[in-house]
């Protein structure tokens, strides 16, 4: 272009800076303010500006650097870099050597050069775009894998806990956590920080770590939420807080006890269509310390308690109309004759027809019966090999039944030396031969079956062996003796034996540790 001076203006978070020059004066890193100067101009303009006397003109704003540098400004030549989304920048060229003037020709020939400089230079912000993206997007995914590891294992059969999170986005300041107490009672919390982003989900995780320290020592529900809210006043980002709910379900009993921080209402519906709401109580957490969370609880037999997020009231119909608790209760009232997982599953999938603004967390917690119930039942071949499915059968058959850890292994070592016991004495040893176990449970009994159809046994030589002999094996009976409240043998009509077995549960008290 055959001129003193050269520089590329970008246009970056609405202001025009100087990325590169060349010339006497270097001037990179110049802002200038949207459409102040010639190359504000230019670009509010999208054409090429031509101004032979730059000191008559009235958007000139270089007469403060010629005074610091020295560097005086005759003309201008400056060409807007166009893309398809708009200008992003412009060239701008001063003082024509040999003090000539720019002319048309020059005006041409710079915005040749602009077009080129456009497009690469637009290719590079995109590529660089991209990778921010592709980047963001990992850290993202991460931060979501994070989230979902710290979600707790689904559990299948007959335990009592059903639940569900479904982020709006890509991570979610939702959360729900469950875990089995040793006095056999489960533990359970949920939670919603206020806001979305990354901010939310780091509180998220601090608060979900908080909730299971504290509900590990066992706490009583008010105790329980008045820790984490006063760990999380001495940390929590202004203006940020979460609503939780957090309490304990005893299998054993039907009860259910918790206490809110300003979660939405708590549903319990019953079996022949009964209802109740529980209101939040306590203030959400984080907002301000020693505050206090009252205590709510309800009896769950023939019942089902249902807690959500708010994200689950806020879905809106096609009308735009939002569903709310009215909406949610009336239809849980009609999915209340399906099975706990078909109930979850079935709500999920009319949520997802609905438009879902905000986080879905859903817990589901079942009661029991008011008669018996089935925890399991099994069949397997009389063969040592089959007893250790057995056993890993009756443990998760007894998780969420109520029982104790402590009862729940020795009910499991009852009824292994059972089954050998018909193995090797009923069978006289691994063959074919079938035997099906059953537990029930009514109330706070569990009764459990074991039948064969190997030759009926006398009852009365079925009896516990007397210690004083020293003699090895041959404890089973006395093992089952110990461990079980009542048991008897009778055999069955038609062929076969039938071993029953009772033990009532250990019921704890609410708050004990």
């Amino acid at each position: 272009m055959r001129a003193e001076s050269a520089s590329v203006f970008m246009v970056e978070q609405g202001e025009l800076v100087c990325r590169a020059c060349c010339g006497p004066v270097d001037v990179r890193g110049l802002r200038l303010a949207p459409g102040q100067g010639i190359v504000g101009r230019a670009v509010a303009s999208a054409q090429c500006q031509i101004v032979r006397d730059a000191r008559s003109d009235p958007d000139f704003a270089g007469r403060r650097l010629e005074r610091d540098s020295g560097f005086v400004t005759r003309s201008v030549l400056c060409a807007p870099l166009l893309t398809a989304e708009g200008p992003i920048g412009a060239l701008q060229v001063l003082n024509k050597a040999d003090e000539g003037l720019f002319d048309d020709e020059d005006c041409d020939a710079l915005r040749v050069l602009a077009a080129p400089t456009a497009l690469a230079l637009n290719r590079a912000r995109l590529a660089e775009a991209l990778l921010e993206q592709n980047r963001i997007r990992r850290e993202l995914t991460m931060a979501r894998r994070l989230q979902r590891s710290l979600l707790p294992r689904r559990r299948r059969g007959a335990y009592p806990l059903r639940s569900i999170n479904l982020p709006a986005q890509e991570i979610s300041g939702d959360f729900y956590d469950f875990f089995d107490l040793p006095d056999g009672r489960i533990a359970f919390a949920l939670g919603d920080v206020a806001g979305k982003g990354l901010d939310a989900a780091f509180l998220m995780v601090r608060c979900a770590s908080l909730l299971r320290w504290a509900g590990k020592e066992a706490l009583a529900p008010p105790e329980w939420l008045a820790r984490v809210n006063d760990e999380l006043c001495e940390a929590i980002p202004p203006g940020m807080f979460v609503c939780a709910v957090a309490g304990y379900f005893d299998p054993a009993t039907g009860k259910a006890q918790w206490a809110s921080a300003g979660f939405p209402p708590v549903l319990r519906i019953a079996a022949d269509g009964g209802s109740q709401r529980f209101a939040a109580e306590g203030p959400p957490l984080g907002i301000l310390p020693r505050m206090s969370f009252p205590a709510q609880g309800c009896d769950l037999t023939d019942a089902s308690l249902y807690l959500f997020s708010d994200g689950v009231t806020d879905v809106r119909d096609a009308s735009g109309k939002i569903v709310d608790v009215e909406g949610i209760e009336s239809a849980l009232q009609s999915l209340r004759g399906l099975r706990a997982e078909a109930r979850l599953r079935d709500l999920i999938r009319r949520l997802r027809g609905l438009r879902v603004t905000d986080d879905i967390t859903f817990m589901l917690l079942q009661g029991p019966p008011a008669g018996r119930q089935c925890l399991l039942e099994h069949r397997f071949e009389a063969r040592p090999e089959a007893l250790a499915e057995m056993r890993q059968r009756i443990g998760e058959a007894l998780v969420g039944s109520g029982a104790s850890e402590e009862d729940r292994g020795a009910l499991v070592l009852a009824l292994d030396e059972a089954a050998s016991n018909i193995i090797r004495h009923a069978y006289h040893g691994p063959c074919e031969g079938e035997i099906l176990l059953r537990i029930e449970r009514e109330g706070e009994q569990l009764h459990f079956e074991l039948r064969d159809r190997a030759p009926c046994i006398d009852p009365s030589q079925i009896k516990p062996r007397d210690l004083g002999e020293t003699r090895p094996g041959g404890l089973g009976i006395n093992i089952i003796d110990a461990l079980m409240d009542a048991w008897k043998m009778e055999p069955v009509e038609g062929g076969g034996n039938r071993l029953l077995m009772h033990k009532r549960l250990r019921v704890a008290e609410a708050g004990a540790e």
